[in-house]
């Protein structure tokens, strides 16, 4: 790091386009690719239309990743979706958007994840019955507790954490793709015969590309480091182009390795696709497969809990969070009240739902949210129209994106309309929090003590301090 003319810190420039490439394709690869694949299939119930859904799925993942683009050098800010909402739309948007990602996002995300994990960590040692649930939730709790108290010990530690269990990922992912190019020349492709047959429905269809995206979440993260980024306004899009395909293509290949293996009921009845996978072709070493798919989900945990932190963090420091979510160690400068919080949001989502029900609840909201964004886009090239834009994308592409998110955020919700009267009814409970806690300044002498000493409580207890995490 530097230093400019009045003393700030400078992050220099040091990732390159292979670096950010590096970024993209490990974000991206995590759990889903372990979990989504049954659920992609249970919805379409069609092995070429389920290929079809990973394919398109990459597709518009990569334009969702030419939008942010734009987004990520017109407002190089800290926070993501919420730097941009909060840009477009006022603060009160910006607000709302925190709000979803502090009750729905970020926790359902670390649930799901943890909640994978779980599966594969017990499922060698269920090889032939059912996982019991209350077993699954609670490897999932231990999972979250303990590398939540890791990422409050020391940063260093989870970035440790994060480099090791990324390999298991990427060995897991490599093993299958060959596996399964043994299984076509040992099996046959009987599988996929009549690849298209099945019943469509709008709704489930709409389902399937929720899974399929899912697996695709981690396709924006690199906008989080654009000010670190080797001449940015070439090599963020160049990343985007050579990484999204690299992800798709191995997405895709994985997918073709387990129906060449595994057929359409097995594939429905396993959670933990992979296990399944490993257990008729490998054997008696099908052992090793969980292994790998633990760590990788262990590592994906770890990535979204240490981002989670931060990005709460940098809220409370806008004013929009409590401010106790902005205290930092004051020797380990871990934002621990942020993780603890974070960890117990996290766990009431695990206590009440199972990763199918969650992916689908939380796709919405998270759609939805990135929808807004492109929308603010849209809007920005109006009442921005000379703001600065080394990267433009053709004014179609935004639009083709927002009414790809709308219908696929919608359509279900004409068959099943819960999930996203929840996500709504949770996003508009943000409101009146936001004037309260936000709008009004001259608060009651006995509300400013309470906050006064909750803040104290939490400094005392962690040992905190308030830290400007504006330039991470």
């Amino acid at each position: 790091m530097g230093e400019d003319c009045n003393n700030k810190v400078v992050l220099e420039r040091k990732i390159t386009l292979w670096n950010g490439v590096g970024i993209i394709v490990g974000s991206i690869i995590g759990s889903g690719i372990f979990l989504s694949p049954s659920g992609v299939y249970k919805y379409t119930d069609s092995v070429g239309f389920s290929l079809l859904v990973w394919i398109l799925s990459g597709v518009l993942s990569t334009l969702g990743a030419l939008c942010y683009a734009e987004l990520g050098v017109l407002i190089p800010s800290s926070g993501g979706d919420y730097a941009y909402l909060l840009a477009a739309f006022g603060p009160l948007v910006g607000f709302l958007r925190l709000w979803i990602a502090l009750f729905i996002i970020r926790p359902t995300t670390q649930a799901i994840v943890a909640l994978t994990f779980a599966e594969y960590a017990a499922k060698p040692f269920f090889p032939n019955c059912e996982i019991p649930q209350d077993l699954i939730k609670l490897l999932a709790a231990i999972c979250l507790c303990l590398l939540t108290a890791i990422n409050c010990i020391s940063t260093k530690l989870s970035m440790k954490v994060q480099d090791i269990f990324t390999a298991g990922k990427l060995i897991a992912l490599i093993t299958i793709i060959i596996m399964g190019i043994y299984g076509m020349f040992i099996s046959g492709t009987d599988n996929f015969d009549n690849a298209f047959e099945g019943t469509y429905d709008a709704a489930n269809i709409c389902y399937a590309f929720m899974q399929g995206l899912f697996a695709f979440g981690g396709w924006n993260y690199l906008n989080f480091v654009t000010g670190e980024l080797q001449d940015p306004y070439k090599n963020l899009p160049r990343a985007i182009f050579i990484g999204m395909p690299i992800v798709t293509i191995i997405y895709c290949l994985t997918n073709v390795a387990y129906f060449a293996v595994l057929s359409g009921a097995e594939m429905k009845a396993s959670l933990a696709v992979a296990v399944t996978f490993g257990a008729k072709i490998f054997g008696s070493l099908a052992w090793l497969i969980p292994i790998f798919v633990a760590l990788s989900t262990f590592g994906g945990v770890n990535g979204v809990i240490f981002t989670s932190a931060r990005l709460f963090a940098f809220g409370a420091n806008q004013g929009h969070l409590p401010s106790f979510f902005a205290l930092f160690h004051v020797s380990r400068q871990t934002p621990i009240p942020s993780l603890i919080f974070s960890c117990f949001v996290s766990l009431v989502m695990i206590l009440f739902g199972n990763a199918f029900e969650l992916v689908n609840y939380f796709s919405q909201a998270l759609w939805l949210s990135i929808a807004a964004c492109v929308l603010g886009l849209i809007w920005m090239r109006k009442t921005r129209p000379d703001a600065p834009r080394p990267i433009k994308v053709n004014i179609i592409i935004p639009w083709i994106f927002l009414i790809l998110c709308l219908v696929l955020v919608l359509t279900p919700s004409i068959k099943e309309p819960m999930n996203l009267g929840i996500n709504i009814l949770i996003t508009l409970s943000g409101i009146p929090f936001y004037f309260l806690c936000v709008q009004w300044k001259n608060k009651p002498m006995a509300y400013r003590k309470m906050s006064q000493g909750i803040e104290k409580f939490c400094q005392i207890l962690f040992s905190s301090i308030f830290i400007d995490n504006e330039s991470d």
